[in-house]
């Protein structure tokens, strides 16, 4: 890290996006292979995804059924698996890379020696860890989700009937919608890096993540709407050139695919090292610094055999 910890504290949303870059570009060898090997299949599973998904949905609403028992034919067999192999690709991809990406980081600001080869053989590890958390935040998501489907029936049954009112209330509702929302994609982001970086994972990392966020949260969710925002703007350019573009040639069609599927994974590998980051920034604000004569010692641990985590007291985190 080009910065001390103890001031990372005082890093805004700008900040956070110049020091991501200088990671990203200091150590442009080893993130280009994690590319490579992760994050370029992952993204182009994203894309091969929607590609397929048009197609079959193009085929389904100009194909004619005269019976019910039609619509269960080979096309829907095969486009179910297809989503389950593409669910499951996508999500291990999706781990894998996040765990390759802030171990790396954390070795680079140990100033531990880092290689690919270390990376294969600690992802697979840290990879179980991550998804619990991943599956942890899953549920809670889903339990949002509900209550939240459950406010917005009792506002359609109580005053949804009535104009002013009713729109009032739906405003705020969707409002705290959104924001809950986002505070809980925060928490998530957050959480994978600590199920990473510290003991704590699944609920517990979910914990974790909501008392480290304090005092940072409108920077966190800025950032990761930036992040978010870009990376929709290059998937909706991937839909109008290259999937709803049947108007250009194969080549241009072509040539606009390698250019989204660049971009995107390019702003994959940004947003898992701004995630890893905003950690720094978070612990930094909490006035809780990492000790690195400790911490060099933690990388070497995943290759010891079975994972075994950072202790507070001892090896991980300290007051200042």
């Amino acid at each position: 890290m080009d910065r001390e910890q103890e001031e990372m504290q005082f890093v805004g949303v700008f900040g956070i996006f110049k020091e991501s870059y200088n990671i990203i570009f200091s150590w442009r060898k080893i993130f280009s292979q994690i590319t490579l090997a992760l994050i370029l299949p992952l993204s182009f599973l994203y894309f091969l995804h929607d590609q397929v998904s048009s197609l079959f949905l193009k085929e389904f609403n100009t194909a004619n059924y005269e019976k019910p028992s039609d619509l269960i034919s080979h096309e829907w067999l095969y486009f179910c698996l297809f989503n389950v192999v593409y669910i499951t690709l996508s999500f291990t991809y999706s781990l894998l890379s996040t765990a390759a990406v802030v171990y790396t980081i954390a070795c680079i600001y140990t100033g531990r020696e880092v290689s690919f080869k270390k990376i294969k053989s600690v992802v697979p590890k840290v990879w179980k860890r991550l998804m619990v958390t991943f599956l942890s935040i899953f549920f809670a998501m889903f339990f949002y989700l509900v209550v939240s489907a459950v406010v917005f029936l009792i506002w359609a049954i109580s005053v949804g009937g009535i104009q002013t009112i009713g729109v009032a209330v739906l405003a705020i509702l969707v409002i705290l919608f959104i924001v809950g929302l986002l505070y809980l994609t925060t928490v998530w982001h957050l959480a994978s890096i600590i199920s990473v970086l510290e003991e704590a994972y699944g609920f517990s990392a979910m914990v974790k993540s909501q008392k480290l966020i304090k005092g940072k949260l409108r920077l966190a969710i800025s950032v990761f709407v930036i992040i978010g925002l870009a990376t929709g703007f290059i998937l909706v350019t991937f839909k109008r050139l290259v999937v709803e573009g049947t108007n250009m040639g194969m080549f241009s069609r072509v040539v606009y695919s390698i250019i989204c599927l660049l971009m995107l994974s390019t702003m994959i590998l940004f947003g898992l090292v701004i995630k890893t980051v905003i950690y720094f920034v978070c612990k930094s604000y909490h006035h809780e610094n990492i000790d690195k004569s400790a911490l060099s010692d933690h990388p070497e641990v995943y290759l010891l055999g079975e994972y075994t985590p950072l202790k507070n007291g001892d090896v991980q985190l300290f007051h200042v």
